[in-house]
């Protein structure tokens, strides 16, 4: 093995360790960002639950205690839709720059490994052609391989996001129906 071939494993090995830090990295940036969100949730369901229990505490008669439970709980579950709704853009955020990354990173190990067989092939002994063209073919397999799957998961990938956003969106139509359903059987009821 010539001194280029192995300077090309060397180089190939080094850029396989980096970037598997810039995946781990852009991973780790997702996971803080939910963990953020989770502590801002937290944060605010303290203080609502603070705010409740102490006009709880401070109401007269029972039913203003029940009257202000009511009040309370439209507001909760807009923001449990808001939170899943930043969940789900943390969660496509993260998995696109994932997905930009990964499909460079398979482009690259691809041109890698055929800049690695042609060293190969130039710097193979008499005689060895036969073992370097099963190697170009093994290459070239699963280089196709990897791309197939690649589009796979990728295929995969976007019917989930797709998925995810027609949920979304139902629970967003609904959420609009109630609100225009609800003052119309008040107005019934008067």
């Amino acid at each position: 093995m010539s001194t280029e071939t192995t300077e090309q494993l060397v180089a190939a090995q080094k850029g396989g360790v980096e970037s598997s830090f810039v995946f781990l990295n852009k991973a780790f940036e997702g996971i803080e960002k939910l963990a953020d969100l989770n502590v801002q949730a937290v944060k605010s369901i303290l203080a609502e639950s603070q705010a409740f229990a102490v006009k709880a505490l401070s109401a007269k008669e029972p039913q203003e205690t029940f009257s202000q439970q009511s009040i309370l709980v439209q507001p909760s579950v807009e923001r449990v839709q808001s939170y899943w709704r930043e969940v789900y853009e943390i969660c496509s955020s993260t998995q696109a720059e994932l997905a930009t990354l990964a499909e460079a990173q398979c482009k690259q190990f691809q041109s890698d490994a055929h800049v690695f067989i042609d060293g190969l092939t130039k710097n193979a002994p008499a005689g060895s052609e036969s073992v370097v063209a099963a190697w170009k073919t093994f290459i070239t397999t699963a280089s196709e391989t990897a791309n197939s799957a690649y589009e796979t998961a990728v295929k995969a990938a976007r019917q989930a996001v797709e998925t995810a956003e027609s949920n979304l969106d139902a629970a967003s139509t609904a959420k609009r129906t109630r609100q225009v359903v609800v003052p119309v059987e008040a107005d019934a009821k008067q």
